[in-house]
């Protein structure tokens, strides 16, 4: 069966017709600003995509503040209108975060007297330590290796617009930050982003589906991401090379052919598979497949159809 058969392809010439604005809400030194490693993105790029998914996500939002009043009407009593959660997913360096930062930042500029959040799943890693104690350092970024039990937990309570502290994850040390949280305060809108957003853990009587309103998957073919993952990883030994608290710094050190070969090993042990096995059979879950081809570029759109 075709995996897409309850998705609408729509071209980005197509796709950027939906919703016309006159110019793009945003800077070109900011958009650089919020632009993640190796990624590319333009101001063309909001104009064309994300302005259009901008405005569908206006009509979701109004969708659960017209459902909250009807069902306060129902009840007879006034029901709170809860957050808008999204959930932004895709592989490693296919260029999520910075999906997820441009969405968080137009979403300010849409609605500018709501609070928008965004917390990254890296933060329900479990720790190095933790990881080592369970025998699945190797495995880190499978599922097994995120407290998904503590992740549910937190969007349980961000829907219930209690407050909330979640772990912040370090690149540069590649580990939990100890003694330092991110709050998350009843926000309007809270963006979630990671590899892991649209996978259910099994046996649970919650699913982290039932907590999004509305779900992206930032796509491209496999050879591609390889590419970007290896460029990116060439550019994180480029910027650890002078700072020895680095995690990428001890890579430094080694003969070029060597630590080439290595991230190639990487990809193809740790990365590929999860990819393979975890993050693209949850593809189809979204409400928005954003398909890039080369340099990031977004040919195509993906709208599911119900």
């Amino acid at each position: 069966m075709n995996e897409f058969i309850n998705f609408d392809e729509i071209s980005r010439e197509t796709w950027q017709n939906l919703y016309k604005t006159s110019i793009a809400p945003l800077t070109h030194d900011e958009l650089e600003s919020i632009r993640s490693l190796n990624d590319e993105i333009s101001l063309k790029d909001v104009q064309d995509v994300y302005l259009p998914l901008v405005h569908l996500l206006r009509l979701y939002k109004k969708n659960l503040e017209d459902m909250s009043f009807s069902k306060g009407l129902f009840l007879q009593k006034i029901v709170k209108t809860p957050p808008l959660i999204i959930g932004i997913s895709g592989s490693v360096a296919v260029g999520k975060s910075t999906t997820a930062r441009l969405v968080q930042l137009l979403l300010s500029r849409a609605f500018p007297k709501l609070s928008v959040e965004l917390v990254t799943t890296d933060g329900f890693l479990y720790t190095t330590d933790d990881l080592k104690n369970r025998g699945i350092l190797d495995r880190k970024g499978f599922p097994e290796s995120y407290d998904m039990e503590r992740l549910l937990a937190f969007l349980y309570h961000v829907k219930n617009g209690e407050k909330c502290e979640i772990p912040i994850y370090s690149h540069e040390t590649y580990d939990i930050l100890p003694d330092q949280v991110q709050t998350i305060d009843s926000p309007d809108i809270l963006i979630v982003e990671g590899i892991n957003v649209l996978q259910n853990p099994q046996n649970q009587m919650l699913y982290i589906s039932d907590f999004y309103d509305f779900s992206i998957y930032v796509d491209a073919e496999e050879e591609l991401i390889e590419k970007w993952y290896l460029e990116r990883f060439d550019s994180l030994l480029k910027l650890a090379k002078y700072d020895t608290t680095n995690f990428y710094h001890q890579f430094t050190k080694m003969p070029v052919s060597k630590v080439v070969n290595l991230a190639k090993e990487t990809w193809a042990r740790v990365n590929r598979i999860n990819l393979k096995e975890y993050i693209e059979p949850t593809r189809n879950r979204a409400e928005v497949i954003l398909h890039k081809s080369e340099n990031h570029y977004v040919d195509k759109i993906y709208l599911k159809k119900f």
